[in-house]
């Protein structure tokens, strides 16, 4: 149990750096003058030339991530409330029940949850957002976290939520005891970080909000879609085996001289799995997200390190990359700058966007011309 409770302030650690970045990806967005997403229309991964060798080829990339690819249920569905679930606090499972979902604040670090209740077709009753919170039509609602990862409490109570949706990555935990001692049910579910816990995080949002019978079919679309698409990359992996290449996923944030490698159970190796390629990290043990080191990143070797894109915008590029951690031009990646950074906002967001990340992931490792 220590060990557990560890881990999981490390992970929350992290996450509290990752949110530093997400406020980065928008300008304003404390405000709420972040633009709303955009359908990206990209040409299908069956019409692309992949690279008979991906593990040689030079230069960085930029993920494009099209979608979304899944559309929200066309009606709302009638709730059947009041609902009592429960909520998995970070002091222990607490009983809470919602009788009303006409104001819905969801909130969680990746914008997951606030994904998830767009999906239900509830998007009109969310009256209060996370910054990374973004759909179309979502640059209208009150954005209600400072820098990313802090809410602030009286903007909340501003908005009188009839239901307060988190997944704890968000804080700080008094303030969220705050909420709930003010009267407002707050609801805990799990962080979606790879399909597995997007359907278990799907079905507890929409059991909080009363339309739990609605999430099966949201869910078994999903698996579908993300089966689909992992069919889809297959056609463009490289022929010979010895050419799949080997990825590793490096946290930057070269203004603070942070450098975290995520590895197995961080979502990260979900991601490069689903692509058809090595997890560098996972092969050598790496577990969770931890501090990198020059020795670890060396002898992981990997042929492209995948980073965020505020991320390396933080460590001047990837030349200033190189230079702040000259190890990591000791590996392939690095010799070849072969770096591949992908928006902040959706690389971890789980949810319906995973089959989009999977499409923008494959297309900058296997396909990277195409996107110029």
């Amino acid at each position: 149990m220590a060990q557990a409770r560890v881990r999981r302030g490390l992970v929350l650690a992290v996450l509290a750096l990752v949110g530093v970045g997400l406020a980065g990806c928008q300008t304003g967005a404390d405000r709420g003058s972040a633009q709303a997403a955009e359908a990206v229309e990209l040409p299908p991964l069956s019409e692309l030339t992949p690279l008979e060798d991906p593990t040689a080829y030079q230069g960085p990339t930029t993920a494009v991530v099209g979608g979304p690819s899944i559309p929200p249920l066309a009606e709302a569905p009638e709730p059947e409330l009041p609902a009592t679930v429960v909520s998995k606090d970070s002091t222990g499972d607490t009983e809470v029940t919602v009788e009303d979902i006409s104001r819905i604040v969801p909130l969680s670090l990746s914008g997951s949850v606030g994904e998830l209740v767009y999906s239900f077709g509830l998007s009109d009753n969310i009256v209060g957002r996370d910054v990374s919170t973004n759909f179309p039509g979502s640059e209208n609602i009150p954005v209600i976290t400072k820098e990313g990862h802090s809410i602030d409490a009286e903007g909340v109570l501003a908005l009188n939520p009839s239901v307060i949706v988190t997944d704890g990555s968000i804080g700080p935990t008094d303030v969220i005891l705050q909420l709930r001692d003010a009267g407002i049910p707050v609801v805990t579910v799990g962080r979606a970080i790879d399909p597995e816990t997007s359907y278990a995080t799907a079905q507890q949002v929409a059991d909080a909000l009363g339309v739990g019978s609605v999430a099966p079919a949201i869910i078994e679309t999903l698996g579908q879609a993300i089966a689909d698409k992992e069919a889809e990359v297959r056609r463009l992996l490289p022929a010979d085996e010895s050419k799949r290449p080997r990825v590793a996923f490096l946290y930057v944030r070269g203004t603070a001289g942070i450098f975290y490698l995520f590895g197995k159970g961080s979502g990260a190796d979900s991601l490069i799995r689903s692509i058809g390629a090595i997890d560098a990290a996972e092969e050598i043990g790496w577990v969770g997200e931890k501090p990198m080191t020059e020795e670890a990143l060396v002898g992981m070797n990997p042929d492209i390190i995948l980073v965020m894109t505020k991320g390396l915008e933080s460590a001047g590029g990837v030349d200033g990359l190189l230079a702040a951690q000259p190890s990591i031009a000791l590996t392939t990646a690095g010799k070849n700058k072969r770096i591949i950074d992908v928006d902040d906002a959706v690389l971890f967001a789980g949810g319906t966007r995973i089959p989009d990340v999977i499409d923008g992931l494959a297309r900058a490792v296997y396909a990277p011309d195409s996107l110029k």
